[in-house]
């Protein structure tokens, strides 16, 4: 079985990063990061939000993460790019899940002892700059008049799916 962790850039939702919390730890991830402007729960290191936002954006997460955002192993980093290339350092594969003329079908993909997967924002997915630092991507096929789910969603066929390889 491999290891998973995932890493959400830029995720707006405090109700998408409480379900994400909670997917992981159902589905066994190692581990979260939460990146650039993704709103994160209270955190007991280092945090320096004012005491009313860091309550108020807890309250929110806590919502739809139920108290996963205790259980799941979490961290909060201020630059993905940053955090990609220390993983890919210390021998991570990264897997971005975006569409993209590049991407391969999840369901093909075969992963790595050690993967990270990559998630994006839901209107504008993963940029381009990131894309480029990433070792693979791969996406979900689209069937129907939609072009995209909702990204929680995709991480947990991602990352069930992932798992199951």
């Amino acid at each position: 079985m491999i290891t998973l962790r995932i890493i959400a850039i830029d995720m707006r939702s405090t109700h998408n990063v409480g379900a994400l919390l909670r997917t992981a730890d159902c589905l066994g991830v190692d581990h979260v990061y939460l990146c650039g402007t993704t709103p994160y729960p209270n955190s007991k290191s280092n945090d320096d939000r004012l005491p009313h936002i860091k309550d108020k954006l807890h309250a929110q997460i806590h919502k739809t993460a139920l108290g996963a955002e205790e259980s799941q192993s979490w961290s909060y980093h201020t630059s993905v790019y940053d955090l990609v290339a220390q993983l890919k350092a210390d021998g991570w594969h990264t897997v971005a899940l975006e569409q993209d003329k590049h991407s391969v079908q999840l369901a093909e993909y075969k992963p790595l002892d050690r993967t990270v997967l990559l998630l994006g924002t839901e209107v504008t997915g993963i940029s381009t700059n990131v894309l480029d630092q990433v070792d693979t991507i791969v996406e979900i096929p689209m069937h129907g008049n939609k072009e995209s789910l909702n990204v929680v969603q995709a991480a947990a066929i991602a990352c069930y799916t992932l798992l199951q390889a």
